[in-house]
């Protein structure tokens, strides 16, 4: 199947999974892999390996759906798990609640959406927002107890804040990349500039978003103010003093320092053994791994050393679903990719082209809706638009910025059930898929346009 059917088929899976979860209670594991297998049969995935007389080897789907599954986990798996530990030791030793403290003092008591927003906003420059999201989260969570404000709102001020700079700033790879193949990848500093402008507008939409959102949905570990906080001054009394700021800050500190620094080292074009070095310690999975370790070094002055184990096993026990969930949407991301939807939609850009500025982002999102990543999202369509730079008047480092900006506004909308970071949000901010669609794909629809009216002004200015 190929050309429009395809694209109808696509339409139909994404409604008739979103009914299977929301509307007739079948666990969304179950839903979004039945979805994944029948949406591949639909659009003519074969069923076995098949290879051509060249030798190039086309993919089963039994195969296809392996790999969409164990990608899902090499990507972020263990991100996921290491920091949801240290979410757990931060929470075992009161240190999340010293954080918190620490946060309220600079921000005020009256403002936490503000500060986790911010936060997120800051952290995400070199940070993937899936690893930023769980880093973040035992945080958000003592903010909400500290508080007594919304655990929704807070989910929501989040992730928008990781969402937009994940999105806009490099040295993010998914800008970076969109950068390059526009021909500014020399010039970063102007995306940076660029990225950090088109911020403004989409951070203030998710602010008040999150406001208003989280007097309408609440969350699984939602209670009422007298209870937030009674449960407060009694985690106080059970901690008796609290860590250090310094200590309480090291193992979400350090894991953002070390990928920031892996990220400046691939782009300032670092060689030899400090690259190598910069880079290892920087890849999200051995950053959290230290951070781990300062979390151990909490544990061991709390004098808590002895529930290291129990508090692990206790993390995987939680973690187990999110990632099932997670992975499940990894597969229907990989069947849509060998389905042929992007080539259909690629094929068919001409018609998009006469829309201006807009073309980059509606092709951007029309990708980012299909398959999920916003990374990819980023990447295809800044190879799309690559050839159509000149012929579009697009094609001045300030202009091919701003279509770097389309393109990434475009990227953001929407987060559903076929991206990682729609489960990690859902699932970590105790929501139902339900929810989740009311909260995080809703928000990130107006992110996203938010974003693109504020780059089409700004094309307005810049020519």
């Amino acid at each position: 199947m190929s050309g429009f059917p395809l694209i109808l088929a696509f339409v139909a899976a994404i409604v008739l999974m979103i009914l299977a979860i929301s509307k007739w209670k079948i666990h969304p594991f179950l839903s979004i892999m039945g979805i994944s297998l029948v949406l591949g049969l639909v659009a003519g995935v074969p069923l076995v390996n098949r290879t051509a007389a060249d030798g190039a080897v086309t993919p089963g789907l039994a195969n296809v759906i392996g790999s969409g599954f164990s990608g899902t986990f090499t990507s972020i798996g263990i991100v996921i798990i290491l920091g949801a530990l240290i979410g757990t030791i931060l929470e075992a030793t009161g240190a999340a609640l010293k954080l918190a403290d620490m946060v309220i003092h600079v921000v005020g008591k009256k403002r936490p959406e503000l500060a986790v927003l911010l936060m997120g906003w800051v952290v995400s420059i070199p940070v993937f927002c899936d690893s930023g999201f769980v880093i973040l989260n035992p945080i958000r969570k003592a903010l909400v107890k500290r508080t007594m404000t919304s655990s929704v709102a807070m989910t929501v001020a989040l992730s928008a804040g990781l969402y937009i700079s994940h999105v806009f700033i490099p040295p993010t790879p998914g800008p970076i990349a969109a950068a390059s193949t526009l021909g500014i990848g020399d010039n970063l500093l102007l995306v940076m500039g660029m990225g950090a402008l088109c911020s403004i507008i989409p951070l203030f939409v998710g602010y008040f978003f999150a406001k208003y959102i989280g007097k309408k949905v609440k969350a699984g570990d939602e209670a009422c103010d007298g209870e937030t906080a009674r449960t407060y001054e009694e985690l106080v009394a059970e901690f008796g003093k609290l860590p250090g700021g310094a200590a309480a800050l090291a193992p979400i500190v350090v894991p953002i320092l070390l990928m920031a620094l892996g990220s400046i080292a691939a782009m300032a074009g670092w060689t030899g053994f400090a690259y190598d070095l910069c880079a290892f310690l920087g890849a999200p999975i051995i950053a959290l791994a230290v951070g781990t370790l300062f979390g151990v070094a909490l544990l061991a002055g709390a004098k808590r050393l002895n529930k290291f184990y129990e508090l692990t096993n206790e993390t995987l026990k939680t973690v187990g679903p999110i990632l099932f969930v997670t992975a499940a949407g990894g597969v229907l991301g990989k069947v849509i990719a060998v389905s042929g939807m992007v080539e259909t939609i690629t094929a068919n850009a001409s018609i998009l082209e006469a829309v201006g500025i807009f073309f980059p982002f509606l092709l951007s999102a029309i990708l980012k809706t299909a398959q999920g990543s916003s990374t990819v999202a980023l990447t295809t369509t800044a190879g799309i638009m690559a050839p159509l730079m000149d012929v579009m008047g697009l094609g001045t480092p300030v202009r091919a910025a701003l279509t770097v900006m389309a393109i990434a506004a475009g990227a953001m909308t929407v987060s559903h059930a076929n991206d990682s970071y729609f489960w990690v949000v859902t699932n970590f901010g105790e929501m139902k898929p339900e929810q989740g669609y009311k909260t995080q794909t809703l928000c990130t629809l107006l992110l996203g346009l938010s974003s693109m009216a504020g780059v089409f002004v700004l094309s307005l200015i810049f020519r």
